[in-house]
């Protein structure tokens, strides 16, 4: 059965440059990303070469300053343009959601002198970034984490382990929390670090369920050394500014996750219209239909929640809590659309000829990684009725 298109989304955008914007995404989508997925998924390659064309393209840097190489587009742009790209591969969605989180400590805690120096490479220059929060030891619980700083004269010396980095290993440069004082989130301090600084290396990638192009790995600081004008903000600053960054980075997670969910949809309603059993299309059947209904719903109710959190980002206005429930429900959705999906294509959505059962596969990580969902509930919770008591 021939692979088809997805079915574009009707989106309403704010300018005529974001529609601009929108249809040259899917041009780079249907003609560089969409035809080599499922083949550089199954081989675990990492498109490189295509990052290089999204930078060159401004796709990089959407949300960030024009002076500094940015596209100077509002959240709720940037966040369609993430949704088109995880429709046609995750791995490219994801990459560009977590560069924008590497990115975002230096745009918005970085001095001017940092900016003018680092930003226009890291956004529009070919640069590639992780985000080092996470440890062996310390995941949900980063405030925890034990990577230490120490001060040698005008530079730090940074010695540890980060754990589960999306780019560990091919990253041009690294945003990475590490310990410079007490115990505990007031310890806690930001750093920049080059991607080729002697004393920095990588593990071998994991071996993942999904999202094999995608490398994520352990990244070992074995003496590194940085000067003290790479460090972003003030001593103890750093995790206030990796959980702020955090925030923007669920709305990343959210609009991937529904991109993906849109993938699955679209593949299970293309094969649903075209599948013909006692006689008729299998999309004629009732229960089929119920499914690809609520499916679209739960689509669009995901793709509504994460809007409306990145307009009230855009105002300048609180948006945590909305964001923890855009990354819980959008994640959410797509396991179950995903699964869906495969069910609606029944022995051929488990073979790995039909991209079904990748986008299953997909959809699990999503609920996990930057605050796993029942982290988002406490979030919302505490939103709701306050801390927990101690």
């Amino acid at each position: 059965m021939p692979d088809r298109a997805p079915q574009p989304v009707d989106r309403q955008l704010p300018t005529e440059e974001a529609r601009d914007l929108i249809s040259l995404v899917r041009d780079i989508a249907q003609q560089e990303i969409v035809p080599k997925a499922a083949e550089e998924e199954d081989a675990g390659r990492f498109p490189r070469e295509l990052f290089t064309l999204l930078s060159r393209s401004g796709l990089l840097g959407l949300p960030y300053d024009s002076e500094y190489g940015g596209g100077d587009q509002p959240y709720e742009v940037y966040l369609q343009v993430l949704e088109e790209l995880a429709a046609a591969r995750l791995t490219v969605g994801l990459g560009v959601s977590v560069h924008s989180l590497a990115s975002y400590a230096l745009a918005a805690h970085g001095t001017k002198e940092q900016q003018v120096e680092h930003l226009p490479a890291m956004l529009g220059g070919g640069m590639l970034g992780a985000y080092c929060l996470s440890e062996p030891h310390s995941g949900s619980d980063a405030a925890a984490l034990r990577t230490k700083a120490v001060r040698d004269g005008d530079a730090w010396v940074i010695t540890g382990t980060k754990a589960w980095i999306t780019h560990g290993g091919i990253a041009d440069f690294y945003t990475v929390m590490a310990r410079t004082g007490e115990e505990g989130p007031r310890g806690i301090t930001a750093f920049l670090v080059p991607g080729d600084a002697p004393g920095l290396s990588a593990a071998p990638p994991e071996k993942k369920m999904g999202m094999k192009g995608s490398p994520t790995a352990q990244v070992h600081f074995d003496g590194v050394r940085v000067l003290d004008d790479r460090r972003i903000g003030e001593e103890g600053q750093g995790l206030a500014i990796a959980l702020t960054a955090l925030e923007s980075g669920r709305l990343g997670i959210a609009a991937c996750a529904i991109g993906l969910a849109q993938a699955a949809l679209d593949e299970a309603l293309s094969y649903a219209t075209e599948r013909r059993q006692f006689g008729k299309p299998i999309a004629d059947f009732q229960g089929l239909r119920f499914m690809l209904a609520d499916m679209a719903t739960q689509i669009e109710a995901g793709r509504a929640l994460y809007l409306a959190a990145a307009r009230l980002r855009d105002a300048g206005r609180p948006f945590a809590r909305q964001a923890a429930m855009a990354k819980l429900h959008c994640t959410d959705t797509a396991m179950r659309v995903t699964t869906d999906a495969v069910q609606i294509l029944g022995g051929y959505g488990y073979t790995a000829d039909f991209p079904a059962e990748r986008y299953m596969r997909e959809a699990k990580v999503l609920q996990i990684v930057e605050g796993t969902n029942q982290i988002q509930r406490m979030v919302i919770a505490r939103h709701l009725v306050g801390p927990e008591e101690r």
